[in-house]
């Protein structure tokens, strides 16, 4: 299946990048839903899973307003103000949504219900007291970002601006149709249109949708990509960032040798483990140090913004900033 979406001057003078928090909650947990294991992202879901299966999110409001094909609840995607706008601002934007909006999209998900259920006493609420429940969507996102994302949110965030440097630099060098025609697979530009094959969400037609196109990289849209047709807003389409593949693979190296001589040994080595977010606990029996003492060194490295803290039910995972992954790097790369 294939649509095409037309452009004027306006329109591309108009097309903008712009990096989610939301795009990637809703894509996130639609890839969490799948029962096979994900391949791109096996580490962090095999990490991820048991927290939120623990914390009842597996079967909570984004449970049921992201099945795991299809259609997704457009007022879950509000377009971003800012070309790097934070959470906060995204739920800001989600409280506001119209009950019209959502209820457009309640009845559209119920039409794509194949088993057609009765609607759940969640979406009954979402549709009579929209308000109220958008309070408590937006609370069950931020319990879900803290525990499935936060962690990770400096190693993502550092893949999804490099996608959107990347392709504004191609912009400025080669000009939006060709960056257009290099998103995907499934997306070309010919003729002032952009064609899209086995779209996703929504369909894409400019009588639709407002002027414009917002562009935005994700970290698991992969394979597929993502659209967002919602008038007057622009259209938006979320696509695999470039170097996802290499999003999980382990950063640290011989550099650690020369960050030791400042940091000393034992920090050190709390960076080094910390490639994947771990507890107190946990890094006492992998780094063979007392419970003591590692909470003592990451309260100094948390102090000196090498690591973070977000919490895990009863536990606080900490993780490793982008400064301290820039650290940990060769020394070639930091040329």
């Amino acid at each position: 299946m294939e649509s095409g979406l037309n452009f004027s001057a306006a329109d591309l003078a108009q097309t903008r990048f712009a990096v989610s928090p939301m795009w990637e909650v809703v894509t996130s947990f639609r890839l969490l839903r799948d029962t096979t294991e994900p391949p791109l992202h096996r580490r962090w879901a095999a990490q991820v899973r048991p927290r939120l299966a623990q914390a009842g999110l597996d079967n909570g409001w984004l449970a049921e307003l992201v099945p795991g094909h299809g259609f997704l609840a457009d007022f879950l995607n509000p377009t971003p103000a800012t070309p790097f706008p934070t959470l906060a601002a995204e739920l800001d934007a989600i409280r506001a949504s119209t009950p019209a909006q959502v209820r457009d999209d309640l009845d559209i998900l119920r039409t794509k219900d194949p088993v057609g259920h009765r609607p759940s006493p969640r979406l009954r609420l979402l549709r009579e007291a929209p308000e109220e429940a958008l309070e408590k969507v937006a609370a069950e996102i931020e319990t879900y970002w803290e525990l499935a994302l936060a962690p990770y949110w400096a190693r993502i965030r550092q893949l999804l601006e490099a996608d959107v440097f990347h392709r504004a630099r191609q912009v400025a060098e080669h000009g939006s149709a060709r960056v257009l025609s290099e998103l995907h697979e499934t997306v070309w530009w010919d003729d002032d249109t952009l064609h899209l094959v086995r779209r996703h969400c929504a369909t894409m037609t400019r009588d639709q949708v407002g002027s414009g196109l917002l562009l935005v990289p994700s970290a698991f849209a992969w394979p597929r990509v993502l659209t967002r047709a919602v008038a007057p807003d622009p259209p938006q389409l979320a696509y695999p960032a470039r170097g996802v593949g290499n999003l999980w693979e382990p950063r640290t190296n011989a550099a650690t040798d020369a960050v030791a001589a400042v940091l000393g040994r034992s920090r050190t080595l709390l960076l080094t483990e910390l490639d994947t977010p771990a507890s107190t606990t946990q890094l006492a029996v992998h780094c063979g140090l007392s419970a003591a003492g590692v909470s003592q060194h990451l309260t100094a490295l948390r102090n000196a913004g090498l690591v973070t803290a977000h919490r895990s039910g009863r536990s606080v995972l900490y993780a490793r900033t982008s400064v301290a992954d820039a650290l940990l790097a060769p020394s070639e790369e930091l040329v």
